[in-house]
């Protein structure tokens, strides 16, 4: 199968919304996302995400299922260097290198830091909430792996339109890695389209491999310009 996160546009964080540029960006991904054989839709309760898909939902004449466990993973933490609440994300980069327990999928949890918030809890909330859906369509949470059986609905196609920090979340819990390594290694810019896929060597067991991290080439090829929101310097454009 494919898992397909979409982050929302430009978002105008003030009425959780689109600016001007979001709604070009939504309408230039519908252009793509409509091509697509999607088999389910499935969206964050945010408004940024909802006004994000709704123009590919127009296009296919479909709805998506709203589900609360895709909505941006909130939980901040607070910095004990400046003593701010902060998203677990927006963490300095040389942070990472004085604490290798974030580099631990038994330990990353267990750092100071993230002690200070309901990380833990909500990191299962919502890794559960993935797993239930997977489930559906034959996905059997297994350790680190996903067990199959002849049910199991290898050729769907299901797409979420969510957010930056959420979709590093749930792509390192398919990926068996740390969400603090995904949340300071890979930007994903406005309406960037992230691809993970089964594959299935042993019969019965599926593992998760990253096919596309965070592409743009819709905006591209319409001279839309990548935006910033979520980084620090300028992102490429080519």
């Amino acid at each position: 199968m494919k898992i397909i996160f979409i982050r929302h546009g430009e978002p105008n964080y003030e009425i959780d919304s689109l600016t001007e540029k979001g709604w070009r960006e939504a309408e230039y991904l519908s252009q793509r996302t409509s091509r697509w054989n999607i088999t389910d839709i499935y969206c964050s309760p945010l408004g940024r995400a909802r006004d994000t898909a709704a123009a590919t939902l127009k296009k296919l004449n479909r709805e998506a299922v709203i589900c609360d466990w895709l909505k941006e993973f909130d939980s901040p933490i607070l910095d004990s260097r400046t003593g701010r609440r902060v998203i677990p994300w927006d963490l300095s980069p040389d942070y990472l290198n004085q604490h290798p327990e974030l580099f631990d999928l038994h330990t990353w949890h267990q750092n100071t830091d993230m002690l200070t918030g309901n990380l833990k809890e909500n990191y299962t909330y919502v890794t559960d909430g993935l797993d239930s859906l997977l489930e559906q369509y034959g996905y059997r949470r297994d350790g680190y792996r996903y067990l199959t059986d002849e049910n199991t609905r290898r050729e769907d196609v299901i797409v979420c339109f969510c957010h930056l920090g959420i979709t590093c979340a749930l792509a390192a819990h398919l990926l068996n890695t740390t969400p603090p390594q995904l949340w300071q290694g890979f930007f994903l810019a406005p309406t960037s389209v992230t691809v993970l896929g089964t594959e299935e060597r042993e019969p019965g067991e599926a593992y998760f491999r990253c096919q596309t991290m965070g592409d743009t080439s819709h905006l591209l090829m319409n001279q839309e310009p990548v935006s910033i929101y979520g980084y620090f310097t300028d992102p490429f454009q080519g």
